[in-house]
């Protein structure tokens, strides 16, 4: 199967193992500080075929990310949860560890990140929920990341990603519930 959309990736070694788990395209950033050529390049990519952004889960990856979604709105956002993004032997974190079957399930569920969506999900209900400012809330962040397949954001993003991904409440609702009675059957 093809890909019709071109994958931005991080580098050569992200490129392989996309290329092992599925066939496609990539354009590569090759750092965090991405020149003028390559945004012309990805701008041209997502014109013709469309682009999926695809960049590690680490500060790194989420400043490609920013840049690329405030010089070329509209393209896709595949996301790796950290765990599945890890080598076996624990060092480094990337999309050049996962599995061919994790990159093209992330694929699968690539999603585009709308700028001017409207507010479903309040920072109060943030707070409410226990996701921003306490005991647990990065990792409630981390499961809620996973569940609605929109990365993990820090604190002060989650409320901008729920937005720009146009989670809806029920969504919202369904995936904390999940993360609720997992944290009741731990206690």
């Amino acid at each position: 199967m093809r890909l019709k959309e071109i994958i931005v990736v991080e580098g050569k070694d992200d490129t392989t193992a996309i290329r092992r788990a599925i066939d496609a395209d990539t354009i590569e950033t090759n750092g965090s500080a991405i020149n003028a050529d390559t945004i012309e390049k990805i701008r041209n990519a997502h014109e013709k075929r469309g682009v999926i952004v695809f960049t590690d889960p680490d500060f790194p990856g989420e400043k490609i990310r920013k840049t690329i979604s405030e010089q070329v709105p509209g393209c896709k956002h595949a996301f790796i949860p950290k765990e599945l993004a890890k080598p076996k032997s624990g060092k480094g974190l990337g999309v050049e560890h996962a599995t061919p079957e994790v990159i093209r399930e992330a694929l699968k569920d690539a999603q585009i990140m709308d700028a001017e969506a409207v507010e479903e999900i309040t920072q109060e209900d943030l707070l409410v929920a226990g996701l921003i400012g306490g005991p647990g809330a990065k990792e409630r962040r981390e499961k809620l990341g996973k569940l609605l397949k929109i990365g993990y954001t820090n604190g002060k993003q989650l409320h901008k990603r729920l937005m720009m991904f146009q989670v809806k409440r029920q969504d919202f609702a369904a995936a904390l519930a999940e993360i609720l009675k997992e944290e009741q059957l731990n206690a």
